[in-house]
């Protein structure tokens, strides 16, 4: 995918501000195949970071992958996108980011178990609100290291900072995540220095 609207590339040396965009995944996407479905959120996702780059007045190029499937950047632009069945979303970044969204709903306690530690837990109440900060702050981390979930485990909770902020530790480095929670979903992004301006669609 190549778009041709913008000014100049995001400079690593200001302070800035992000754009993660959120799409609603229209209802007649329901309708069509598994196989379909998948193309169809993938393209969506990608509207998703033409819009965060537009916000960021920054020209996407040809956008490709690494043979585990993470975001390689372009011209020192790096982006994250992620789809589930009802929201997509995206975000472009100077530096390495990761964006996830889920649904807030029910978990299993070997879930719980298999996602934080005992001392992770104690730093906040255990509910499925909680564990959904947990996981996609996780998985944000995740995708910003360009590491898959099997890294899970060594992703750590260190702070929790009220109840839109938190800090994960994971390869040496401390990660800052920001959430956003929207129509029973929660989104997550390695926010680190930046400011964050959420959109909803």
């Amino acid at each position: 995918m190549t778009i041709n609207k913008t000014k100049q590339p995001i400079s690593k040396n200001e302070k800035q501000t992000l754009y993660p965009v959120i799409l609603a995944v229209p209802h007649t996407a329901k309708t069509l195949t598994p196989k379909e479905r998948v193309k169809f959120l993938s393209r969506h996702a990608r509207r998703a970071l033409e819009m965060s780059a537009e916000k960021s007045s920054i020209r996407l190029e040809t956008l490709e992958q690494d043979e585990r499937n993470a975001p390689l950047p372009f011209n020192g632009t790096h982006w994250s996108i992620t789809h589930k069945n009802e929201y997509v979303g995206a975000v472009v970044c100077p530096s390495p980011t990761g964006i996830d969204i889920e649904k807030i709903c029910s978990r299993s306690e070997s879930l719980f178990r298999k996602t934080a530690d005992e001392a992770e837990w104690a730093l906040a109440d255990k509910t499925f609100t909680t564990f959904f900060r947990y996981w996609t702050a996780k998985e944000a981390v995740l995708k910003a290291a360009g590491i898959g979930l099997r890294d899970l485990s060594k992703c750590r909770i260190r702070r929790v900072l009220g109840p839109h902020h938190l800090d994960v530790a994971y390869d040496g480095n401390q990660w800052q995540i920001e959430h956003h929670f929207f129509n029973r979903h929660i989104a997550s992004i390695v926010k680190n220095d930046f400011v964050i301006e959420w959109t909803i669609c």
